[in-house]
Order: structure tokens, then C-alpha cells, then sequence
């Protein structure tokens, strides 16, 4: 069904060039929209050259195309848990709605709710413009990394973020794990389960001669298992690292890939080395989707030991190239990784990890079968039909002000 085109402002805290799924999703989403005659203007922090540079990547802005423009908010670097070091805070003044005069949005959607989530709710009162929400984050999990350890900032943090997106008409979040969490601490309004959109176009499933041209390049065995995603503390990569040191006494050859940076690099490169597995460890570095897609392509299986995801885009992009996966029973995981795709470990279960890895490792036809299911499984969270969802939620929330 073909809609009337809408004004759409996007505010994010995290954005390019900052590694985050969340800045990959919102900008998948806005490329589909745009594709379906709509415009989007992001509203997003200001990084330095230094924070492109961590990120290997030229400090000019990001071209995303006609009908998305991005203006940047003046920002300072702000130390976070789970940072890449990249993180930047935007100082609320609550004044910059008035710039929204002359580009009024028809709806306002923002993705978190620290400095540039408060210019968000600010210009939606103020202008009286309708505002939806996204959540993409498991606060509770990343305050148990916070270096403030006080009870009342716990619970402050956890009311806030609840009083916050009770100030949007309608809110989603990539797993039902996120509102279980904000509805023990007073959040109440329309919400559902909306899945992070996968660029279906850059990740699919590559050819076997591909495949071997990036294993040879790479250095890769013909077992090698893969990880992508933040280097931070609430990641628990360290765990891949313990279960692969026991996957290597079985499988001498395995190699595994890790792809992405973070404060925790240092520390996982030595434990690799300590673990005797160091020259079996290669750390990729940061890089862009369609190099990404190769080493999914090139990889036999996808590892995720992470405690804090509300859903990982990464094991969504793995899935798309028709990787098996294995993970653990934390937070949204498992309500995207059942047993037509992969396998599901207890937290900080490194031994079970190994066992799974080394059943998939030394069983192609059920690594296939899984593979398949984990394609098939990724269609269902396509920009196409994400972006579906997303016109009929602007739609809804629009109501009676005009029809789209």
C-alpha cells in the first residue's frame, strides 16, 4: 500500500562513526524510507577526527544519499560501559527545537534517551509534534559495569529510563526482554516487539569460490569460528577465548575470528596468548559491511556469549549469510536463536560452548541444516518488511492529525 510521503526526524545518541548496531539499524531504516518517497533528517552527536580514526574511517560526513540529511549536535567524549571509546554526549539545552521551524518533521522518532533523547522529547512538547521511542538497550545489564556502584543510582537510572519512553505514544524494542524489564519500573505505554532491520543486500549467503579467496586471504582454517560485535567488558568475549582454547585440543586447526574494537582488546589478545591459542585468535579490527559479509561467508560458525543484548545485529547479519550460531540464554538471545538455527549455553558456560562448537565443527550436514534454518529464519527482519512495520506505526501514531 502506497502512503503519502512523511517528514521523519531521527534522534540517536549513537551514531556514525561510532560502532554500534544501533547507528547500523537506524540507518538501514532510513535508506528504506527514503526509497518510499519519505525524508529523514538525523539529529545525532558531533564526533571528533580522533573518534573516526579508532574507527579506521576518514573524518568526512557520512553521504547517505538524497532526502537524509544529518545535523550534529555539539557533543563531549563521555566514558561509558561497554564504550569503543568513541562515545560522545550531547548537553541538553532543550532550545534547539527552535531550528525545527523552519524543517518541522511530520513525527519524531528517538532511539535512546540520554542528551540528544532529551532535544527529542523537548521539541515534541514543545511543538506538539507526535514522538515514538525505540529502546534498544538492557540498562539493568550495563549498569552492573557502571563504576558507580550505588544502589539509588541503579534505581534512578532504571525509574528514568521508564518515566522517559512513558513520554512517547508508542514504543518498541528488538525483544520482549527489554519491556520486562521497564514494566517493573512504571513504564506503561503501547508498546511491541520490533526487530532491527538486516541489509539483506550486502548480507547473503556468498559463493564457495568467494568463500575460499576470503579464507585464503584471511589466513582462515576450514573450521573457523567468528565474532563480531563491541569489544566492552559486558560482550564476555573472554568467554569464546576459554571455550576455544578447549575446542583447539580436539580441533588443532580451528581458528577463530574476531572482528570489531573496544576497550577489552588488549585484554582478550593476552588471554588468547596465555592460553597458548594466540597465533589461532585473529583480531580483525573494525570493518565495513560488505568486508563483514565476507567473513561471515568465509567462517563455519557464529559465537555469542554476550549478557546484554536486546537482540544483536550481528547474529542477525551471521544468520542472513546462513551461518549456524551458537549463543547463551541471556536477555533477547534466546528469542532469536531456537533449534532450527542453532544452539543455546548458559552464561559463562565455556565448556558447553566448546562442546557445541566441536559438534557443529565435525558435523557438516547438521552445520548445513542449521545454516538453512538461520537463513531462513533472517527473512523475517528484511528492511523491506521492517520498514513495513515502521510506515504502519508512523501511521497509527499520526492518526486523526492527517492521513498517510
Amino acid at each position: 500500500m502506497k502512503i503519502n510521503a512523511v517528514k521523519i526526524a531521527i534522534f540517536s545518541d549513537n551514531f556514525y562513526p561510532e560502532l554500534s548496531g544501533i547507528s547500523d539499524s537506524v540507518i538501514t531504516l532510513s535508506k528504506e524510507l527514503v526509497s518510499r518517497g519519505h525524508s529523514v533528517r538525523f539529529y545525532v552527536p558531533y564526533y571528533s577526527p580522533k573518534d573516526y580514526g579508532i574507527a579506521q574511517l576518514e573524518p568526512r560526513e557520512l553521504d547517505l544519499g538524497n532526502n537524509i540529511t544529518i545535523t550534529r549536535f555539539s557533543s563531549i567524549p563521555f566514558t561509558s560501559a561497554g564504550s569503543t571509546g568513541q562515545t560522545r554526549f550531547v548537553i541538553p539545552t532543550g532550545l534547539r527545537c527552535l531550528s525545527f521551524i523552519r524543517n518541522r518533521p511530520d513525527i519524531i522518532h528517538t532511539q535512546q534517551m540520554y542528551g540528544a533523547g532529551i532535544e527529542a522529547v523537548a521539541a515534541a512538547k514543545y511543538l506538539k509534534i507526535p514522538i515514538v521511542g525505540t529502546n534498544h538497550t538492557a540498562l539493568r545489564e550495563f549498569l552492573s559495569f557502571s563504576p558507580i556502584k550505588a544502589k539509588w543510582f541503579k534505581k534512578w537510572s532504571l525509574g528514568y529510563e521508564s518515566w522517559y519512553y512513558n513520554q512517547c505514544e508508542f514504543v518498541s524494542a528488538p525483544s520482549q526482554s527489554v519491556f520486562d524489564d521497564m514494566e517493573q519500573n512504571g513504564f506503561y505505554r503501547p508498546h511491541s516487539v520490533v526487530s532491527n532491520p538486516i541489509d539483506t543486500e550486502i548480507f547473503r549467503a556468498g559463493s564457495d569460490s568467494e568463500r575460499a579467496e576470503v579464507k585464503a586471504a584471511n589466513g582462515f582454517s576450514e573450521k573457523t569460528v567468528f565474532y563480531a560485535g563491541r569489544l566492552g567488558p559486558e560482550k564476555n568475549v573472554d568467554v569464546i577465548i576459554k571455550a576455544m582454547a578447549l575446542v583447539n585440543k580436539e580441533i588443532p586447526e580451528v581458528c577463530l575470528a574476531i572482528a570489531g574494537h573496544g576497550t577489552s582488546r588488549g585484554a582478550l589478545k593476552a588471554m588468547a596468548d596465555e592460553m597458548s591459542i594466540g597465533k589461532s585468535v585473529k583480531f580483525l579490527g573494525t570493518l565495513d559491511k560488505p568486508s563483514l559479509a565476507k567473513i561471515y561467508n568465509a567462517s563455519e560458525v557464529f559465537a555469542i556469549t554476550s549478557t546484554s543484548e536486546t537482540q544483536s545485529l550481528t547474529l542477525m547479519q551471521a544468520m542472513a549469510c546462513g551461518l549456524p550460531v551458537v549463543g547463551v540464554r541471556a536477555k533477547a538471545l534466546p528469542e532469536y536463536i531456537n533449534v532450527e538455527n542453532g544452539f543455546i549455553v548458559e552464561p559463562g558456560d565455556y565448556e558447553g560452548l566448546a562442546e557445541k562448537i566441536v559438534f557443529l565443527l565435525k558435523n557438516s550436514k547438521q552445520r548445513e541444516l542449521l545454516g538453512r534454518g538461520a537463513l531462513e529464519h533472517s527473512r523475517k527482519y528484511s528492511a523491506s518488511r521492517i520498514t513495513d512495520e515502521w510506515e504502519r506505526i508512523y501511521r497509527e501514531t499520526l492518526g486523526n492529525k492527517r492521513h498517510i
